[in-house]
């Protein structure tokens, strides 16, 4: 537990262009050329007769996909995660394009994150290619601000997944995941409380996570372009244009405090599946392309509840049309499930209930109110005494997945 006369010493791993580096150590001719991930399965790689690889190229791309992640050659051309594939396409037209594979992606971040709890156990998941460390009590740490335990725990990832991964090391959890981008790929920074006029406060106000798009333009508005800026602004200020609570964090924040604990364990709110189409689906006209690509989100659900160890019992749906407005609907169950027909079944009810007259360009699946199978009394699972396992609905299930009513 953090006090003030026991200084933490808080590290924010990231894994550098997680997706795109795996990508490489399965295509390792690609090194060193521009490589954007965020393909579909059209854009595997091809072997041709002398045993080489054929790959596709942005300049060949048609649709309206969005790219996952690039390299760092990549984004040197403009190309960044989040961008439309056309766009990016536009940018960099000689980029390598390949389809996004996330149980290869799912596998190296269990590595580094096994790698890294060998040395230090305390570790917060923050999602498939971020972690926060907390190195406070580990024997001599704080001999050199964490250096050496830094460099070895960078050494680990590289020998679990052969890849490279960015450390900030810093008192608290905001200053480390500033600093584990500033010196971007394969870095290690420290920084204490003395560091931040110089290497903190010139950064622009949204690199601090918890500042988005809607308040750096309003702080901007104000004048306030940098973090140094917010710092050298009245609190009074702040709160009169911000909020209390809000206008207090952005003043603390500015002055890179933040006493978070590194948490270890926080029980899921939701588990969800969802896909956007590369063109716009019509309920009817594309009705068994809409009930396949319905099946497995159904499916790869269920088996996520199934590896994770919950059950649901409120099942729902999320779609966007071509519109881009998004609806959800919700149907809770009498009893917790993890099984996928059931899921689909209750799925294909909250899909009834839905004006599905405008076309689909996103179609999702969620699992909520979790509960873990263990707490759970008589959990419905297929074989109570062996591990959890996600089964494809029968090709007899016969549900309407899409309700005809009201479509054309």
């Amino acid at each position: 537990m953090y006090s003030p006369d026991a200084p933490r010493l808080i590290a924010h791993l990231d894994m550098d262009a997680f997706y795109a580096s795996v990508e490489l150590l399965r295509y390792p001719e690609l090194r060193g050329l521009p490589v954007v991930i965020g393909g579909a399965r059209r854009h595997q790689p091809a072997l041709v007769p002398d045993v080489t690889r054929r790959f596709c190229r942005l300049r060949d791309y048609t649709g309206r996909g969005v790219i996952t992640t690039s390299t760092y050659e990549a984004r040197a051309l403009g190309v960044f995660s989040a961008m439309g594939t056309m766009k990016a396409a536009a940018l960099a037209p000689d980029a390598v394009l390949l389809p996004v594979d996330f149980d290869e992606y799912r596998k190296y971040s269990r590595l580094f994150k096994a790698a890294v709890r060998e040395i230090a156990p305390c570790v917060e998941d923050r999602g498939i290619d971020e972690i926060y460390v907390d190195l406070s009590e580990l024997p001599g740490v704080h001999d050199d601000a964490g250096r050496a335990i830094g460099l070895r725990l960078k050494q680990a990832v590289k020998d679990a997944t052969g890849l490279t991964c960015s450390i900030g090391i810093t008192p608290n959890k905001l200053l480390s995941k500033l600093c584990s981008e500033l010196d971007k790929p394969d870095g290690l920074t420290l920084l204490g409380f003395a560091d931040i006029p110089a290497r903190i406060w010139p950064l622009a106000a949204r690199k601090v996570n918890g500042i988005g798009p809607k308040a750096s333009e309003k702080l901007a508005g104000l004048g306030l372009h940098t973090i140094g800026d917010i710092a050298a602004a009245d609190p009074v200020f702040l709160v009169e244009h911000f909020g209390a609570n809000y206008g207090r964090w952005l003043h603390e924040a500015s002055h890179g405090r933040d006493a978070r604990e590194v948490v270890t364990y926080s029980e899921p709110v939701s588990i969800s599946r969802e896909t956007t189409f590369e063109r716009d689906l019509h309920a009817v006209r594309d009705r068994a392309t809409l009930s396949a690509i319905f099946t497995e989100l159904c499916v790869e659900l269920a088996g996520d509840l199934a590896r994770k160890g919950y059950a649901s019992k409120t099942i729902g749906i999320k779609l966007r049309f071509d519109d881009f407005k998004s609806v959800t609907r919700d149907l809770t169950l009498p009893a917790h499930t993890l099984d996928a027909r059931t899921i689909r079944r209750a799925a294909g009810e909250c899909l009834k209930r839905v004006d599905l007259t405008r076309r689909l360009r996103l179609l999702g699946v969620r699992a909520g109110a979790l509960a873990r199978l263990r707490d759970l009394v008589a959990p419905l699972a297929p074989e109570p005494a062996a591990a959890p396992r996600a089964e494809e609905p029968s090709a007899r299930y016969g549900l309407p997945l899409f309700d005809l009513h009201g479509a054309d």
